[in-house]
C-alpha cells in the first residue's frame, strides 16, 4: 500500500497555504467569469455527481450569465477527471465535482498519481455528504444485514460491484468480509450504472450504491437497501438502518460531494464560487432534489472544506488498512 506519509500530507497543505498568499489580487486578474464554465463530474455521464452538476450547472448559468458546460471524464478511479482539472488554467472556470476517492482514497493507494490532491487543487465547497449503501436485488431473500451474512456462509462466495478499486465502498466491502469470515469479491467497474446492470442481470450477487441511484431503484421495485453507511440514516430512507445500528463497526465513515478549482486559483474567484455554490445548496428547491437523491445538504467555506478533509484523511487511512486493501 502506498505510503502517503503525515510528513507529505502536512507539508503540502503548507505548501498550498503558502501558495495561497502568493496569488494576485482581483485587481489584478481578468474579471470573473468572462467565457464558458465547465463543470467535470465524477464518474459517467447520466451518474449521480452528473446529475448533480447538471443542477447547479442551471443555476450558476442564470446567475452569472455565461454558458455552463458539464463534461464528465470517466474512468481509472476518478484519476483521469481529477487530472484534466488539475491541469486546466488556474481562472475559475474549470472546477471538479467529486467524491473523496479522487483525493482521499487514491492519495493513501496510488503510488504515483498524476496529481498532488493538495497542492494541485484549491477547494470551493463540499455540497452534501451521503455513503454507500449495500444493496441487493429486490427478491433477495434477506432484508438485512444479519441475515445477508447468514446468507453469504451457507452460499460461499458472493461477488459484489463498484465504481471502482479503492472506492469507499469497496474498501466497506473488504472490510465486511473481513469482519464475517465470508468470502466477498470485488468487481471493479467504471459506474455503478454498469454494476448495477449486471445485479439486475445476476451476473453479480450485490452491489454498492450511492443514495440518490438506491432510493430511485428501491423506488421503482428493482433493488432493496440492505445497509447504510455512514453516521445516521438517510431521511428520505428512514426505515433502513446504519451499519452501525446492525452491530457492524468501521462502517461510520460519512462520504461526500465536494467541488475543487486548480490550485493558485485566485482567491477572489474562490470566493465567488463559494458564495455561489453555498447560496444555491441552500435553494429550497436544490436542497429538495439532493435530499431526494438521498444526500444531506451541507454547502461549507473552503476552510471547512479543508479541516474535514485533514480529519477523514487519518480515518480512510485506517480503513484501508483495516480493509486490507492495497494499490493495484
Amino acid at each position: 500500500m502506498q505510503q502517503f506519509s503525515r510528513r507529505r500530507f502536512n507539508g503540502a497543505l503548507g505548501a498550498a497555504a503558502a501558495g495561497a498568499l502568493a496569488i494576485p489580487a482581483l485587481a489584478q486578474v481578468a474579471a470573473f467569469p468572462n467565457k464558458v464554465i465547465r463543470i467535470v463530474p465524477f464518474g459517467t455521464a447520466g451518474g449521480p455527481i452528473d446529475v448533480i452538476a447538471r443542477i447547479y450547472g442551471e443555476k450558476l448559468q442564470v446567475r452569472w450569465g455565461q454558458p455552463v458546460v458539464v463534461d464528465a471524464k470517466p474512468g481509472a478511479s476518478g484519476v483521469i477527471a481529477a487530472d484534466f482539472v488539475a491541469k486546466a488554467l488556474p481562472d475559475g472556470h474549470t472546477v471538479l465535482m467529486t467524491l473523496p476517492l479522487t483525493h482521499v482514497n487514491n492519495a493513501i493507494l496510488m503510488p504515483k498519481l498524476p496529481y498532488d490532491p493538495v497542492r494541485d487543487f484549491a477547494p470551493l465547497s463540499m455540497l452534501a455528504t451521503g455513503g454507500p449503501m449495500l444493496v441487493a436485488r429486490a427478491n433477495a431473500p434477506y432484508g438485512n444485514l444479519r441475515e445477508f451474512i447468514d446468507y453469504a456462509r451457507s452460499k460461499g462466495r458472493q461477488t459484489y460491484g463498484t465504481w471502482g478499486n479503492g472506492s469507499t465502498a469497496h474498501l466497506f466491502g473488504e472490510l465486511l468480509q473481513r469482519q464475517t469470515g465470508t468470502e466477498l469479491v470485488h468487481v471493479p467497474y467504471k459506474a455503478e450504472a454498469a454494476a448495477h446492470n449486471d445485479l439486475f442481470g445476476e451476473a453479480l450477487d450485490f452491489a454498492w450504491a450511492n443514495p440518490s441511484t438506491a432510493r430511485a431503484q428501491s423506488q421503482a421495485g428493482k433493488m432493496k437497501v440492505i445497509g447504510i453507511s455512514g453516521t445516521s440514516r438517510v431521511s428520505t430512507m428512514p426505515n433502513v438502518p446504519t451499519f452501525t445500528e446492525q452491530g457492524f463497526k468501521g462502517f461510520d465513515i460519512d462520504s461526500w460531494i465536494g467541488v475543487y478549482a486548480p490550485g493558485k486559483t485566485p482567491p477572489p474567484v474562490v470566493d465567488a464560487w463559494n458564495t455561489a455554490l453555498r447560496e444555491i445548496t441552500q435553494m429550497p428547491d436544490v436542497r429538495a432534489r439532493l435530499t431526494a437523491f438521498g444526500f444531506e445538504p451541507l454547502g461549507n467555506t473552503p476552510a471547512q472544506f479543508m479541516e474535514r478533509y485533514k480529519a477523514d484523511y487519518p480515518r480512510m487511512a485506517e480503513l484501508i488498512k483495516a480493509a486490507g486493501v492495497t494499490a493495484e
